[in-house]
């Protein structure tokens, strides 16, 4: 999400779609524009659906599967930014699948270390993701040195499908290890 969010303007502008007109929903807006619109409608659309996912499938298969869908569609976005229609909607599915995140990570926190200190666990929780920022420009330079965006968005999705693993085998586990007081009933 981070990759696709910083780096999809510079990978719009490199495949030459930017400014090509796309028409969607009796809509026609420059690709880049109605991929970030759009993009930001489904990512507010997929807090309250990954909510309810997590409901009936548990707060760690439905981050694994909100992962791997997002590896998928990195790994989409690379291969079809040539096409501007495809770059919108695998643009749109990709902020849909990183959305999640903000319906998850508080509920996950709150249930691994209970309700007392809820908001300092979870903010310090949502640095990492600001720790993360740190590597975008990472992407810039293995673009610049390689001349291609596959190796920024490969790792990406690969990124993406190792954090789906790590959620079914490492987080899941430490959920149900947690004391029953801190499963939100303290």
């Amino acid at each position: 999400g981070l990759t696709v969010t910083a780096q999809l303007a510079p990978v719009a502008k490199d495949f030459a779609i930017d400014d090509v007109p796309v028409s969607l929903l009796g809509l026609t807006m420059p690709a880049l524009s109605f991929a970030l619109s759009l993009g930001l409608v489904f990512n507010g659309l997929s807090r309250p659906f990954f909510g309810w996912v997590s409901d009936h499938l548990g707060r760690e298969n439905t981050m694994a599967l909100a992962f791997f869908l997002q590896g998928i569609g990195v790994c989409a976005l690379f291969l079809f930014a040539g096409h501007p229609m495809l770059f919108v909607l695998f643009s749109a599915f990709v902020y849909f699948t990183w959305g999640e995140i903000f319906a998850l990570f508080p509920a996950t926190c709150t249930d691994i270390y209970g309700r007392k200190f809820a908001a300092t666990n979870y903010g310090m929780l949502y640095t990492a993701k600001g720790m993360a920022a740190l590597l975008v420009p990472t992407g810039n330079v293995l673009t610049a040195v390689t001349g291609s965006w596959r190796g920024v968005f490969m790792t990406a999705s690969a990124f993406s499908v190792a954090a789906a693993v790590i959620a079914l085998l490492a987080l899941k586990p430490l959920r149900m290890r947690a004391p029953k007081h801190r499963h939100g009933l303290d």
